[in-house]
C-alpha cells in the first residue's frame, strides 16, 4: 500500500472517516435509543433495580456506570498514550479500543430486562471505555495527517462527517423501533436490540477505512523491551513540558470550565425537556435530529470564521452563544403555551455551536502543541481534563437540581461555568495562527 503523505486529501478523509464510523455510538447509543429503551425495561418495581447484591434507582445506576468508565478512561489513556508514543504503536491502541467499543455495544443486544441487567451495564461501560478509548489515539492524529493552517477545516470535517453518519443510522434505527411493523417486527424489544448490531456493525466496519489509510510509527521508533517504565517516562516528560507553557495550561483550564458546560447540557437536556418541560418524547426525538442537522452547518459556518479572526476570538463566540443558552433555559416556563417552540429554539441554537466548540477545542490545542513526537501523550491530558469536566459537570447539575428541587437552577450554575472559561481564554496572548 502507497503511504500518504501529511496534508494528502485522501488521508484527510481517512481519518475524518472515523467520526463516521463511531459517532453512531455517542448518538444512538449514549444519547437517543439506549437510554430510552433501558428505562423501559428497567421501570417496573418502582424503577428499582438489583445490581451486585444491592438496590439502585435505575436511572442513578445508568448514570453511576457512565461515571466509572469516564473515570477508567481519564486514569488509563494517559499511561497507555506515554507508551504508545514511545513504541510508535499508536494505531493498535486505537483499534484495540475500537474493537471493544464496537463489540460491547452488540452485547446489548443480549440485554433483554432486570435478569440480564449485567450484560446492559457491563455492555455500557465497556462500551463507553472503548468509545472514549480510541477517540484519544484518534484525535492525536490530526497534528501527524494535516498542517497546522488545515487544523481547523480538517477537525471541522471530522465532526460533519459523524453527525451526517450517525444522523443516517439513527433515522433507521428510529423508523424501526416506531414502525416496527414495516420491517416484520412483533417483538417490542427487537427493534431497539438490532440498533444497538447495527451501531457495532457500522462502527467496526467503517472504521476499517480509516484503519487501512492511517499510517502507523510515524517517526519510527524502536522500542526497547522495558516499554512500560519507558512509556512512564515519556508520560512524566509531558506532563513537566505542560507545566511550562503557560499558553497550553491556560487553554486546558479553560476547556475544562466550558466543558462542564458543554458535556453537561449534552447528557442532560434530554431529561431536562422531559421532566421539567414536560416535552414528550417523540418531540425531543424531532429535537435530536435537529440539534444534529444543524450542528452540520454550525462546524463548517465556525470553522470559516476562525480562518478570519483566529481560533480564541471564535472559540470566545461560541461559549457566549452556550453562556445565552443555559440562561435562556433558566428562562423558559413549563406552563409558557409556546415552550414547544421555544425548546425547537433552544435545540436549534445548541446545534449551531455544537459542532463548533468540539472541533475548534480539538483544532485550537493541536496548533498549541509544541513541536513533538508524543501527541498521543499531549491529546490524553486533553481527553482527561474533558472527561474530569464531564464528572463534575453532571455531579453539580444533579446536586443543584436535588438541593432547589429544579433543573433550570442548574443550568443557571451552567452559564456561570462559560463566563469563567471565556475570562481564562481572555487573558490568553495571542499567538500566530491561533
Amino acid at each position: 500500500m502507497k503511504t500518504l503523505q501529511k496534508g494528502d486529501k485522501k488521508l484527510i478523509n481517512a481519518w475524518a472517516f472515523y467520526d463516521w464510523a463511531n459517532s453512531v455510538y455517542s448518538l444512538v447509543i449514549a444519547t437517543a435509543v439506549f437510554p430510552i429503551y433501558y428505562e423501559s425495561v428497567t421501570s417496573g418495581n418502582n424503577d428499582v433495580v438489583q445490581f451486585l447484591g444491592t438496590d439502585f434507582n435505575n436511572s442513578s445506576l445508568l448514570s453511576y456506570s457512565l461515571s466509572f468508565s469516564f473515570l477508567i478512561v481519564a486514569f488509563m489513556s494517559p499511561i497507555l498514550s506515554g507508551i504508545a508514543d514511545y513504541t510508535g504503536n499508536k494505531k493498535r491502541f486505537m483499534q484495540f479500543f475500537c474493537y471493544l467499543g464496537s463489540l460491547s455495544v452488540m452485547s446489548l443486544y443480549f440485554f433483554t430486562g432486570p435478569d440480564t441487567l449485567w450484560i446492559g451495564i457491563l455492555g455500557t461501560v465497556l462500551a463507553s471505555i472503548g468509545f472514549w478509548g480510541s477517540i484519544v489515539f484518534y484525535n492525536s492524529y490530526l497534528p501527524e495527517i494535516a498542517f497546522p493552517e488545515q487544523h481547523d477545516r480538517v477537525s471541522a470535517k471530522g465532526f460533519m462527517y459523524g453527525y451526517t453518519g450517525s444522523l443516517i443510522l439513527l433515522v433507521f434505527n428510529l423508523t424501526m423501533v416506531m414502525k416496527p411493523e414495516w420491517f416484520g417486527i412483533v417483538d417490542s424489544s427487537l427493534p431497539a436490540r438490532i440498533s444497538f448490531l447495527s451501531v457495532g456493525i457500522w462502527w467496526v466496519g467503517f472504521a476499517q477505512v480509516t484503519f487501512y489509510h492511517l499510517p502507523n510509527n510515524v517517526f519510527h521508533k524502536k522500542p526497547e523491551k522495558d516499554f512500560i517504565f519507558k512509556g512512564l517516562r515519556e508520560l512524566k516528560g509531558v506532563t513537566k513540558s505542560i507545566n511550562k507553557q503557560t499558553d497550553l495550561k491556560q487553554f486546558l483550564t479553560a476547556f475544562f470550565l466550558y466543558s462542564i458546560g458543554v458535556q453537561t447540557v449534552i447528557l442532560l437536556a434530554g431529561i431536562f425537556g422531559k421532566k421539567e418541560l414536560g416535552i414528550g418524547t417523540s418531540k425531543l426525538i424531532i429535537i435530536i435530529l435537529l440539534i444534529n442537522i444543524v450542528a452540520i452547518f454550525g462546524a463548517y459556518v465556525f470553522s470559516r470564521i476562525s480562518e478570519k479572526i483566529g481560533n480564541i476570538k471564535t472559540l470566545k463566540l461560541t461559549i457566549a452563544i452556550w453562556c445565552l443558552i443555559c440562561l435562556a433555559a433558566y428562562l423558559l416556563d413549563a406552563k409558557n403555551q409556546y415552550i414547544d417552540i421555544q425548546f425547537y429554539a433552544l435545540g436549534g441554537t445548541i446545534g449551531m455551536v455544537l459542532g463548533a466548540i468540539q472541533s475548534l477545542s480539538r483544532s485550537t490545542y493541536s496548533k498549541l502543541l509544541p513541536v513533538t513526537e508524543d501527541h498521543a501523550t499531549y491529546f490524553s491530558f486533553f481527553d482527561v481534563t474533558e472527561k474530569i469536566a464531564i464528572v463534575v459537570g453532571t455531579f453539580i447539575f444533579g446536586f443543584v437540581a436535588s438541593i432547589t428541587n429544579s433543573m433550570r437552577n442548574s443550568f443557571f450554575i451552567l452559564a456561570i461555568f462559560f463566563l469563567l472559561g471565556y475570562l481564562v481564554l481572555s487573558f490568553m496572548k495571542k499567538k500566530k495562527g491561533v
